[in-house]
């Protein structure tokens, strides 16, 4: 199934920490594409630096439960202790979509039900395929302006931003 999840850090060596995220990920599926990097405003929580985020598509017969145990994992091996809400993190990793599937439950929801309201969600998704953002997405989150200086495209994995 044709899976995207949506990674981000914001403590420690964040660009390390997706790039290691992503290279567990390949042992999945070797040909999983990346999204650039963005360097984003934080969202809710306490006062707390920039993100670097980016988005990751791959095939895989894992399951929804399968892929969420297998997020956590990858935010436990960065380092990721939940203290407070919305705060920072070494890794956060979401399930985003998961072709043709729908899941509604107390521990996870897909597709991820905050998603259409997050620019650092759109931007590098719509880089992997634009048909999966709603039209007028940037208008509809404050305009192409407000989103441009909250969620700032800085290179790739490969690359050295970070």
């Amino acid at each position: 199934m044709r899976t995207y999840l949506g990674l981000g850090s914001n403590l420690g060596d964040r660009l390390g920490h997706l790039r290691r995220a992503i290279e567990s990920l390949r042992q999945i599926d070797a040909r999983l594409v990346v999204s650039p990097l963005y360097e984003t405003a934080p969202v809710g929580g306490p006062e707390q630096g920039p993100y670097l985020n980016c988005v990751v598509r791959l095939d895989t017969e894992l399951g929804p439960f399968e892929l969420l145990e297998l997020a956590h994992r990858l935010e436990t091996e960065a380092g990721r202790v939940r203290t407070v809400k919305n705060g920072p993190r070494t890794l956060d990793v979401d399930v985003l979509l998961i072709e043709g599937v729908e899941v509604k439950t107390a521990e996870l929801t897909v597709p991820h039900p905050r998603m259409y309201e997050r620019g650092f969600v759109l931007a590098p998704l719509e880089d992997l395929d634009r048909a999966l953002v709603p039209a007028g997405w940037r208008q509809r989150l404050g305009g192409a302006a407000t989103v441009a200086s909250d969620v700032r495209q800085v290179g790739t994995i490969e690359g050295n931003s970070g």
